[in-house]
C-alpha cells in the first residue's frame, strides 16, 4: 500500500512544533508545545488535498463532540479547534503517548488491565450514546492512553447520531476485525448493538493478543477471509486459564450474531464486566456515566455543519421576558453609578443632608456641655 507523505506543520500562533506522531488518510498528527499554559499537544490537522465540504463537516462534528464529551474522564480531551494560517483546520487535544493496540501487539494485556479498560470505556460510550452519539469506529487503536496510564477513547471522526435521519448521508466503518455482522453486510451503518459487539471484540484482542477471528496464519486473514468468519459469528473461546467461564460468557454474549441478543446497553455490558472482576478477585472499576439531566442540557450536535466556523450568532429570543428582565436590570445599574435604584436616591436624597446637619449640632452640644463641666469654660 502506498503511503502519503507526512504534510508540512502548520504556524500555530502560541505553539511550538516539535515532531511528527502520526499520518491518516485525510489528516496528520503533530505534536507542539503549547506556550501557555505549558504543556505538551497533540495537533491533528487536516491535508490540503483534502479539505471538502463533506471532510469540513466530519471535522465540525468531531471538533463538537470531543468539546461535549470530553468532560469524560475517559474520553480525550480537546483544547481549541480552529484554522491555521495557511487555511488548515486543526484539533489541539490531550497528548497520549501510548495506544491500546502497541500494548496487546507486544503482549496480550493482563485481565485486570483488560477490564478496568473494558469497563471506563463502556463508560465513556454510554455517556455518549445518552447524548445522541454513536462513535462507530471502537477498536484498539482508538483507545489511547494518557501520560497518567488511564484509558481514553478518541478519534470521534465517523461518528453519527443515534437517531439519525434518513436522508442523513450514510458512512460504513470497515475496520473489519472489530466490526459486526450487519454493519460488514451493511444493513446498518451503526447502532448500539454494533458498538456493544465492537467493544466486545476490542477487550477479547486485548486479552487474545489478536482479533476474535483472526488465525494464527496471516494469509488466512485478508479483508474478505475475516469478513467471512464474522459474518458466521462463531465465537471462539480465549482459553487463557485467568479468563473465567463468566468472563467468557459476557463476551460471547456482546458479539452474539442476532443484535436482539447482545445487551440492551453499554451501562449492562459494563455492569457485567464488572461482575466478572468481582468474582476473580479484583475491585470493580467505578462506573462514571453521564447524569439523563447532563445528556438533556445542550442542544443536538449538528452533523449536516459543512461551512467553515464563524464568529457564534446567538439563539437567544430577544422577545423572551427573560431578555426583557435583564434588559431593565442593565437600565437600572447604567442610571445609578453607585448601584443604588432611582427610587432609592430620590428617597435619601432631601434627608440625607437634614439629618446630617441634626447630628452635627447634637455633637457639638454635647461637647459644650462637657467642658463646662469641667470648668473649661
Amino acid at each position: 500500500m502506498v503511503t502519503r507523505a507526512t504534510s508540512t506543520p502548520p504556524v500555530l500562533p502560541g505553539y511550538t512544533y516539535i515532531r511528527p506522531l502520526g499520518t491518516g488518510g485525510f489528516a496528520d498528527v503533530f505534536l507542539y508545545e503549547q506556550d501557555m499554559p505549558r504543556r505538551v499537544v497533540a495537533v491533528k490537522v487536516l491535508i490540503n488535498d483534502a479539505i471538502n465540504p463533506e471532510v469540513l463537516r466530519v471535522f465540525n462534528v468531531e471538533a463538537d463532540i470531543m468539546a461535549r464529551l470530553s468532560a469524560h474522564p475517559s474520553i480525550v480531551t480537546i483544547y481549541q479547534a480552529s484554522i491555521s494560517a495557511d487555511g488548515r483546520p486543526y484539533l489541539a487535544m490531550e497528548y497520549c503517548p501510548d495506544t491500546m493496540s502497541a500494548r496487546y501487539k507486544k503482549a496480550p494485556l493482563g485481565i485486570g488491565e483488560a477490564l478496568d479498560a473494558g469497563v471506563r470505556v463502556a463508560a465513556a460510550l454510554e455517556t455518549a450514546h445518552r447524548s445522541g452519539v454513536l462513535h462507530r469506529d471502537i477498536k484498539p487503536s482508538n483507545i489511547l492512553i494518557t501520560t497518567l496510564g488511564g484509558p481514553v477513547l478518541a478519534d470521534f471522526g465517523i461518528a453519527a447520531a443515534v437517531n439519525a435521519v434518513n436522508d442523513e448521508p450514510e458512512l460504513f466503518a470497515m475496520s473489519v476485525p472489530w466490526s459486526s455482522p450487519e454493519v460488514l453486510s451493511e444493513r446498518v451503518s451503526g447502532s448500539i448493538a454494533s458498538e456493544i459487539w465492537s467493544l466486545g471484540a476490542t477487550i477479547y484482542t486485548l486479552l487474545a493478543g489478536r482479533s476474535p477471528f483472526e488465525l494464527a496464519e496471516r494469509a488466512k486473514n485478508t479483508r474478505d477471509q475475516l469478513s467471512a468468519r464474522v459474518a458466521k459469528a462463531h465465537y471462539t473461546p480465549i482459553g487463557r486459564s485467568d479468563v473465567s467461564e463468566k468472563l467468557e460468557g459476557i463476551l460471547a454474549r456482546s458479539m452474539s450474531k442476532d443484535p436482539a441478543k447482545r445487551y440492551e446497553s453499554m451501562r449492562a455490558f459494563a455492569e457485567d464486566l464488572r461482575w466478572a472482576q468481582y468474582e476473580l478477585g479484583i475491585p470493580p472499576t467505578a462506573l462514571e456515566v453521564a447524569a439523563p439531566e447532563w445528556a438533556t442540557a445542550a442542544s443536538p450536535v449538528s452533523f449536516a455543519d459543512a461551512a467553515p466556523r464563524g464568529p457564534v450568532i446567538t439563539t437567544v429570543n430577544k422577545d423572551s421576558r427573560r431578555a426583557a428582565r435583564a434588559q431593565n436590570v442593565v437600565a437600572r445599574l447604567a442610571d445609578d453609578g453607585d448601584g443604588l435604584t432611582a427610587g432609592s436616591k430620590r428617597r435619601i436624597g432631601w434627608k440625607g443632608p437634614i439629618i446630617g446637619v441634626a447630628i452635627a449640632v447634637v455633637v457639638i452640644g454635647i461637647g459644650v456641655l462637657a467642658l463646662r463641666l469641667l470648668g473649661v469654660i
